[in-house]
């Protein structure tokens, strides 16, 4: 397997008029942790959804462990998608029972145990739970699973500031290490502390990619400050807001 995780070459989506994503090229290493940042609307769901072969670029390539997106990548990556998919009937055991039964490298024990310390019983119902604690449980599913490649969409875009950086620690200490992970987010503050890598995405292009380290180093900010910066929203002469 090439040590490039993920490679996009050249890639674009369109949906109807709409250009989603613009040509991107992007090569992501193993064993790191990135930001995907930008705002709303900005292509992060639409990469992340090509990546686990939930849809099909337009134009251009875009490969797994040097594999096209397949029925043999799944094993690779593990998807955290930025909503709910449980059917209300389910309770904690039955989707704990559902993940181990379909996917190989599901660890019941490590998913037992993040229940446990985030105070999630075993029959506790799906029907029953808060929108936080059901992306806590989607997040035990994803983050049990010995990926290579972990695609988390708005983890922590549910919860309260308080149980961020818990949520935070668990996916530090449960991922896989020779794996890496891509954290989707426009909340920066809250995750650039865990980060390796960021990559700035705007209008379904890549603006920046570089490391954590590199960036303050010639900028002298914060990743949240150069966020900032490179989105600072502006006036257009319709009295609506763009990004610069």
């Amino acid at each position: 397997m090439t040590d490039k995780i993920l490679e996009c070459r050249g890639i674009s989506k369109r949906f109807s008029s709409k250009l989603a994503l613009d040509c991107v090229s992007l090569e992501i290493g193993s064993g790191k942790i990135i930001g995907l940042l930008g705002p709303n609307g900005s292509g992060k769901t639409t990469l992340i959804k090509l990546a686990n072969g939930l849809i099909q670029p337009t134009a251009g390539e875009i490969l797994i462990g040097g594999m096209k997106p397949s029925p043999s990548t799944k094993s690779l990556v593990s998807y955290l998608p930025d909503r709910t998919y449980f059917a209300d009937w389910m309770k904690v055991r039955d989707v704990f029972d559902m993940f181990e039964g379909f996917y190989s490298d599901f660890n019941r024990a490590k998913a037992d145990s993040m229940a446990h310390s985030m105070g999630i019983m075993q029959d506790d119902k799906i029907k029953t739970m808060s929108k936080g604690t059901k992306e806590k449980v989607q997040l035990i599913l994803t983050m049990s699973r010995n990926a290579m490649l972990y695609l988390l969409d708005e983890p922590i875009a549910g919860v309260d500031p308080a149980a961020r950086d818990f949520i935070l620690t668990t996916i530090i200490n449960n991922y896989n290490p020779d794996g890496t992970v891509i954290i989707s987010t426009h909340l920066i503050s809250d995750i650039e502390r865990i980060l390796d890598e960021v990559v700035f995405i705007r209008d379904g292009q890549v603006i920046l990619h570089d490391s954590v380290d590199s960036i303050k180093e010639k900028e002298g900010k914060s990743i949240d400050e150069v966020f900032r910066d490179s989105f600072r929203m502006y006036p257009s002469m319709g009295g609506e807001y763009n990004v610069r």
